[in-house]
């Protein structure tokens, strides 16, 4: 991290009387201010996503027709939405929706527009019906109050015959590390949902460091098997791991022996791909269903 960031760290001591004269429902002091520091601060650090982001939307367009010029959401798009401005150039019409009223004035100010994107949550998002043939949602739906809402709000907003993609924590997921920029804590996804609960707690409270200064810690935490009991209960017919769109001739699949060996294997036997969504079930492709 930054030497920015690490002053951040330097300002979040759990002193006895942090709370003597504030009021609990506050949060943590810093927290008001460093959320969005923090996340510039980290973002500029990260690899340039342009190929990924390319790759995503080819991977999606062999479940549906998303040649541009086609209608595009992004839900929790961020203070520097970097993918609405990549996907526009590629000839899409791309709306975004943001809660934080920060995150909101940034994003604005980053494309230099107010238009397209839009103040609201996941659970109430500022669309008409069926206005869009892509909405995408990573890393946002551990964040929200209610998931299920989310997803419905996902299939009103959606085209029928139209898909969302969604990215989020893996509640099976093992890693020795810190959870994928949530909670910086080893093994954080296994740990029994009232542990979780308290984590969030002390992040909000006494240690904002904790989950990086967010001022909404995941809270969410899934399966595979429960995206797709949450998208059938939301309306969404059927649904597609990033596994199963992938193709033998994909570079990702093609640079390796092994990998070409058991895709086949891993997108057509039921156990073999169960087995590998404990560990890349953190994706799901969510088809609304099209008028018979």
């Amino acid at each position: 991290m930054s030497g920015e960031g690490s002053g951040l760290r330097s300002q979040t001591g759990c002193e006895d009387n942090l709370y003597g004269n504030r009021l609990m429902a506050d949060g943590h002091p810093v927290l008001a201010t460093a959320h969005l520091e923090w996340y510039v601060t980290n973002l500029e650090n990260l690899p340039d996503e342009s190929a990924r982001n390319s790759r995503m939307i080819t991977y999606l367009g062999r479940v549906v027709d998303l040649s541009p010029p086609k209608d595009l959401l992004v839900i929790g798009c961020g203070p520097r939405p970097v993918l609405i401005k990549q996907l526009r150039e590629a000839g899409y019409r791309v709306s975004g929706v943001e809660p934080l009223p920060t995150y909101l004035a940034a994003a604005r100010g980053y494309l230099g527009e107010a238009d397209g994107i839009l103040q609201g949550s996941a659970e109430a998002l500022p669309v008409p019906d069926a206005s869009y043939d892509l909405v995408l949602c990573e890393s946002v739906l551990e964040h929200v109050d209610s998931p299920r809402l989310a997803l419905e709000e996902m299939h009103r907003v959606l085209r029928p015959g139209r898909i969302a993609f969604v990215t989020t924590t893996n509640r099976l997921r093992f890693s020795l590390v810190g959870n994928a920029g949530e909670f910086n804590v080893r093994f954080f996804n296994w740990f029994p949902r009232l542990v979780r609960e308290s984590y969030a707690f002390r992040h909000l409270h006494y240690d904002p460091t904790l989950a990086n200064f967010t001022l909404r810690p995941a809270v969410h935490w899934f399966t595979y098997s429960r995206l797709c009991e949450l998208g059938r209960e939301s309306g969404f017919a059927q649904f597609y791991s990033p596994l199963d769109l992938l193709k033998k001739d994909d570079p990702v699949i093609a640079e390796r022996w092994w990998r070409r060996a058991l895709l086949r294997p891993l997108q057509r036997n039921p156990w073999l791909r169960a087995l590998a969504l404990t560990q890349v079930g953190h994706g799901i492709v969510m088809l609304k269903r099209a008028p018979s």
